[in-house]
Order: C-alpha cells, then structure tokens, then sequence
C-alpha cells in the first residue's frame, strides 16, 4: 500500500479521512432485513413457512454433527408433510474452504436445487452464501470475493443459527478459507441476507460450554466493534448497546446452565442484534488479526475474536474513552453521571473478567514468534483498507499486541545444586 510509506500520523490521517468519506456512502445502502422466527419451535416453523413459497427443492447446508444430534428433524419433518422436496449436504467444516463450498455448490446443481436452508453456525451459514451467490455467477469464487462482485441475485437463502455468536443470519457477508493462500477470503453482497431467519433455543442447549462462551464473545466483539468504530449510527448503536446488555445478563447463565431457554433465547436476540449493528457499521481490528489467525491456524473464530477482543479494546481506548463509558452503562456497569474514565475503565475490566469466568485462553498455542510480523502485515492490509476503526496500529504496535498471545515457554527444571546432587551418605 502506498500508505505505508507514509509517516505513521499522516497514515492515520489519510486513513481516517478516507474511511469517513466511505462510511457517509454505505449508509446509504439497502441492507434487507430477515423475517424473524424467534422461540421455541421456530426451526419447525420456518420449514411450514419455507413449505409455502412454492420452491422446486431445497438445499439444507449444515454439518455432520447437526444431523447426528437430530436438530433437523423440526424442519425436515415440516417440509415432509408439506410434500416439499429437500437434499441435505452435510460436509460443512469449521472455516469451510473453497474445495468443499466448490462441492457443495456442484450438489446444488446435481439435485436441481433452487434455494437453500444454512442450519448450523458462521461456518454452514457462510458457506451457504457462498454456494447461493456461486450458483447466480458462475466464475471463481476467488473472483467473488469483495464488494458487489456478483452480477445476477444470489439463490434465496433461509437460516437457522444453532450458536449464538455470529450473526450471519442477518449478514452481508460470507466468509470463507482459502487453503492455497493461507488465508480467509469474503464476498460482501447485500444480498446474501437471508430471507427468513429462525433463532430456535432448543437448538443451543446442547452446545459445550467452550462453545457457548467463544460464540458468546464472538457476539460481544461485534457489538462492541460497531459501536466504537467510525461508522456507527444513531441506528446501530441502539441495536449494540442492546446486544451488550443481553449479553452481559445472560452469556454466563448459558455457560453454567445450557439448558436454559430464556437465557438462550436472549443470547441468540443479542448475536442478531450484534450482527445487524456491524453488518451496517462494521468491525475493526479484532476481526482483522482473527481472521489471520483462523486462515494460518485454523483457530475458531470467535475462539480468536474472544483472546484478542480485551487487547484490541485497551489498545483503542485513549480515543472512545466517551464510548466505553456508554457501554458500561448498557452493560449495568455504572450510571451515567459516572466519570467517563471510571466507566470506561470498568468496562475494559469487566470484558476481562468475562473471559476469565468463561475459560477463555490467554495464549494461543499454535502461534508462532516467526509468523508474527506477516500476520501484523495482513491484518493492517485488512483493516486499515475496509474497516472504520477508532484507533490506528503501527506495525510495531500490531506485532507487539499480538507477541501477548504467544504460548510460554515451559519452565526449565532448576538444576540441582551440589549439595543436593551428592549421595546421602547411610548412617550407620
């Protein structure tokens, strides 16, 4: 980037100003919105909806554990009694790659599909965008990725999330791997947002607590990521602070007790809001250094979203102290007439705190010192050319935050002293 030969404040600058300009321009962009199944049931719900739409067949995206653990059942049984023909591809890995979107999308076209049903999480949902809008543009999917790259209407696309983390079922984008570069690739198309959306909790009771907790803070970080960045609203900062205070009331409460609906309820309300919030005033550096991590290692996202999400806050904090006291508040942290300062640095503690009471690791153990400056480089590349962020990193700074997740070392044994090593002499 020619900015990088920049001075580090005039980089910022210019920086600034440019994301500015391109924040006043995507506001006002038609986003849809998704009808809304929320409760209980809702899974079976959407398929009597779905059942009345008149479609040729379905294609269900999800994964092999979905199908193994019954949670289709709800919707496969409602489009049996309609007489609604279905196909279900369920070879969705975490992070899916673009060889395994490639074969769902020839699955797509071999069972004469002409809608499909995401039923899983970020990865199904994603790699459901990414078959629908391949299947409306026939061309590389490498030649999809960015904004609007897609000529003709994407596949309609129905969703039902069974974490409450990601937010794709109200999203613009999908995010996909791309093994041969080592790294993540997103196509951005308003779109892609689902026509329909279920947010069924029977579906997330099960979930494992690392589950629970990881997508839990994958859900805080997009609320926390729009409302502090460049481009947030009036509109988006309503639906942020609401996700953080249902998210602070409820995520610990999942992660104790999974079978509690209404907790689970809340959550899955609080990722959709998060994912309204960011589709429209997007994410910042978190997600730029995440996505680095998920296409070097293949480290969960919201698993990487959580580690970095307390760094990344204290590191932007000199410039949204204002902010961070407003979503103290939301978090029932503190009252407004409060001092900023207090409040902002109640909030920054408390995200701390979160991730110490749900288990999240400090340290990433696939990282590596000799991979750090390279992965400094991309999420700089990433961020500083498509995300509002409050605050700007160096190079320096970037590698420096991310040294913090570095595995330690084990401690080396002490060596034994003279005296220890000596052989005890037997008395007699």
């Amino acid at each position: 980037m020619i900015l990088d030969l920049i001075p580090d404040a005039a980089r910022a600058a210019g920086l600034g100003t440019l994301m500015k300009g391109a924040g006043k321009v995507t506001r006002y962009i038609p986003i849809p919105q998704p009808t809304l199944l929320v409760g209980p049931g809702s899974i079976r719900r959407l398929g009597e909806l779905i059942a009345g739409f008149g479609h040729r067949k379905l294609l269900i995206v999800t994964d092999a554990m979905i199908v193994k653990l019954g949670l289709l059942k709800g919707l496969t049984d409602a489009l049996d009694t309609a007489g609604t023909e279905y196909a279900v591809f369920d070879q969705i890995t975490p992070d899916a790659p673009i060889p395994l979107i490639e074969r769902g999308l020839a699955f797509y076209r071999d069972q004469d599909c002409d809608a499909l049903v995401a039923v899983g999480g970020g990865s199904s949902m994603d790699a459901a965008k990414a078959i629908a809008c391949a299947a409306a543009n026939p061309k590389p999917l490498r030649r999809l990725a960015g904004y609007l790259k897609g000529r003709h209407h994407p596949a309609i696309l129905y969703a039902v999330p069974t974490t409450a983390g990601t937010g794709s079922e109200v999203t613009v984008a999908a995010v996909i791997s791309d093994p041969e570069r080592k790294d993540k690739i997103v196509i951005v198309d308003p779109r892609l947002v689902p026509r329909v959306a279920a947010l069924d909790p029977e579906l997330m009771t099960g979930l494992p607590p690392a589950i629970t907790a990881a997508t839990g803070i994958d859900a805080l970080t997009h609320a926390v990521e729009a409302f502090v960045g460049r481009w947030a609203t009036p509109y988006t900062d309503g639906l942020a602070l609401a996700a953080v205070g249902l998210i602070f009331a409820n995520l610990r409460t999942c992660y104790a007790k999974g079978k509690d609906l209404a907790a689970r309820e809340k959550m899955a309300l609080a990722s959709t809001y998060a994912g309204m919030a960011f589709t429209r005033a997007n994410v910042g550096y978190v997600h730029a250094i995440a996505h680095q991590f998920g296409g070097r290692y293949h480290t969960p996202h919201g698993l990487a979203n959580a580690m970095l999400l307390p760094l990344v806050m204290r590191f932007s904090a000199p410039d949204i102290v204002p902010r961070l006291a407003k979503l103290a508040v939301a978090a029932r942290l503190g009252e407004m007439h409060e001092r900023d300062d207090d409040l902002a640095e109640r909030f920054l503690e408390a995200i701390e705190q979160l991730n110490r009471d749900l288990a999240i690791p400090t340290q990433l153990d696939a990282l590596r010192e000799e991979d750090i400056a390279d992965i400094a480089r991309g999420a700089r590349a990433e961020a500083d050319s498509g995300y509002p962020v409050p605050r700007y990193m160096t190079q320096e700074v970037c590698e420096g935050l991310i040294r913090h997740l570095l595995p330690k070392a084990p401690a080396k044994p002490a060596k034994a002293t003279r005296a220890q090593a000596a052989p005890k002499k037997k008395t007699p």
